[in-house]
């Protein structure tokens, strides 16, 4: 079983001390030579590190930065809502395949940034419209009073969840508005090796859904507050709640393979402020920027090998991972949330 221990946070978000790596060359200069203008990012990771991370490239470049924190199907619906008059420049966080999604609707710019050469090339769009900024391992956030009190085991496969002993324990978000739930979707497409199997699984664990919520953090935290016994999130924000004083919570990865996240960075398309924009992805992209993660409790694992990395991080070579096509992922995420919205989440439970 592959289980995080719980440990205690270190470093302090106020200890942040940045530097801006290779901002871009064309970005338009302000009174003093700088980078100016205001800058809005939607942002789809946790709110504490979506302020740390909008905070630093602020102090640094001077640029008044602003976010929203928003899952990732919220973020492109607004991006597709605002197309001719964007409200943002920047997204940031969230994974990459409703990036991919954004794409096909022409909501991002392509971007190549000097400071991608530094990140691997499976970190990376072939046609640079994003670039990771980090992994995130999908796993089970579970509650060990609970499953003790229900009789239930740590579960380590995917049938686990289908325990009847599990009826209205497992928590997990709509693949819909959350990346992290539309993950979970397709890996059981990828594991199974299709649709119509993947969706008789989701069928069937639909039965011991509790609630599908929005956001794709929130399963942590009510398996934490013992409202339900499991829920289905990335692995790090189980352990940032564990570290907040959710002493119950555990993690586990199903060992009949799991799917995982790259965290992505792109320019918005029609953006007001473009060089500010450019400016900011490049340093999104930096050692530096992705350090910033493990001072906040957010322990994805970084994309820059020069990072820093910290052992609360989850060891790839310990988990059995799927083969994520993120591509195909973005191809099929509006055909498959519709459907699961219409077969699944509309379907009352036996």
């Amino acid at each position: 079983m592959n289980v995080h221990r719980k440990v205690m946070t270190g470093a302090a978000a106020a200890a942040l001390v940045l530097a801006v790596a290779g901002c871009a060359s064309d970005a338009e200069p302000g009174a003093d030579g700088g980078l100016s203008g205001e800058l809005t990012v939607a942002c789809g990771a946790m709110d504490d590190l979506c302020q740390a991370w909008t905070e630093a490239f602020q102090d640094k470049t001077g640029v008044r930065t602003s976010f929203v924190r928003l899952s990732s199907g919220e973020t492109v619906a607004r991006l597709a809502a605002a197309k001719n008059s964007p409200e943002f420049d920047v997204w940031h966080g969230g994974p990459v395949d409703g990036f991919g999604a954004a794409v096909q609707q022409d909501l991002l710019e392509a971007y190549e940034s000097p400071t991608a050469a530094e990140i691997p090339e499976k970190y990376r769009d072939p046609d640079h419209y994003w670039t990771g900024v980090y992994v995130g391992v999908l796993g089970f956030c579970s509650n060990q009073t609970l499953l003790d009190r229900l009789g239930v085991d740590v579960p380590t496969a995917w049938d686990d969840l289908l325990d009847p002993n599990l009826k209205g324990q497992v928590s997990t978000a709509h693949p819909s508005t959350s990346g992290t739930a539309f993950t979970t979707l397709w890996t059981q497409v990828t594991r199974l090796g299709g649709v119509e199997p993947a969706f008789e699984f989701m069928t069937k664990l639909h039965q011991n859904v509790l609630q599908y919520s929005k956001s794709g953090t929130a399963p942590g935290q009510i398996a934490g507050r013992g409202e339900a016994a499991v829920g289905l999130v990335f692995s790090h924000d189980c352990v940032k709640y564990q570290e907040e004083g959710m002493d119950d919570l555990v993690v586990s990865f199903p060992e009949d393979g799991t799917g995982f996240e790259v965290g992505g960075v792109a320019l918005v398309k029609g953006g007001k402020n473009p060089d500010a924009a450019k400016a900011y992805v490049d340093w999104a992209i930096s050692a530096e920027a992705q350090e910033i993660g493990p001072t906040v409790g957010s322990y994805q694992l970084h994309t820059n090998p020069n990072a820093a990395s910290d052992e609360r991080m989850v060891d790839l070579d310990s988990v059995n991972l799927v083969d994520y096509d993120f591509a195909a992922a973005a191809e099929a995420k509006s055909e498959l949330t519709a459907r699961f919205d219409e077969e699944i989440a509309a379907q009352p439970r036996e």
